[in-house]
């Protein structure tokens, strides 16, 4: 269940996991706080299209885009277009979609020409991890040696 921040007028945000109803069906009620949570987190807006970034891959549940700070000359950020803070809610709450971004990494690397010498994907989470967003996404880094152990 992806996990949205909401703002009530007497309590501080808090997060509330979505409870589907009948059929895995929303209630109206959740779809507020998925567009409270879009509203204040940069990557639910660039995938909203109110931010423009440079897309590499766009499907029915990811977007990837390239990073504006590279960090190698492939940078690819890959994010879930439903917001999960952390890669580990998303595993815990939809483990195919973790999956899935992990295969559309591996596909935009083939096509980056990176399969043969090989490439990176990192996930941080929190702040001793450096995570600046907190909406879970993936960094395909490619195109340069990287040292061992990262950081």
């Amino acid at each position: 269940m992806p996990v949205t921040r909401v703002q009530t007028s007497r309590a501080p945000a808090r997060l509330t996991p979505h409870r589907p109803d009948r059929e895995g069906v929303r209630p109206a009620w959740t779809y507020l706080r998925t567009i409270i949570a879009m509203s204040d987190c940069l990557f639910c807006r660039i995938v909203a299209g109110e931010i423009p970034a440079q897309e590499v891959r766009s499907t029915k549940r990811i977007f990837a885009f390239r990073d504006i700070d590279p960090q190698a000359s492939t940078h690819v950020l890959l994010v879930p277009r439903e917001h999960y803070p952390t890669a580990a809610a998303l595993a815990a709450q939809q483990p195919e979609l973790l999956a899935e971004l992990i295969t559309e990494a591996g596909a935009i690397a083939d096509e980056e020409g990176l399969g043969e010498r090989g490439y990176r994907l990192v996930f941080n989470t929190g702040p001793d991890a450096q995570q600046s967003v907190q909406h879970v996404h993936l960094h395909l880094l490619g195109g340069r040696q990287f040292g061992w152990p990262p950081g």
